[in-house]
């Protein structure tokens, strides 16, 4: 289900260039950064990168 969201021209602006040199839409860049945020939050004790590298695997799966 997709829905409409405003969000800052500064957050767009900064996922617009983080987008594109991750081969991603400005939208899924910031769907990433949402999954890879409630990650964290929900798993303190675990250092980013492996949770960020463990989404990547999820989500391409």
């Amino acid at each position: 289900m997709a829905i409409a969201l405003k969000l800052s021209d500064e957050l767009v602006e900064i996922a617009k260039s983080h987008a594109a040199a991750n081969q991603r839409s400005v939208p899924k860049q910031i769907e990433h950064w949402a999954w890879l945020g409630k990650a964290v939050e929900e798993n303190p004790d675990l250092p980013v990168q492996l949770i960020q590298d463990t989404l990547l695997v999820l989500l391409c799966q």
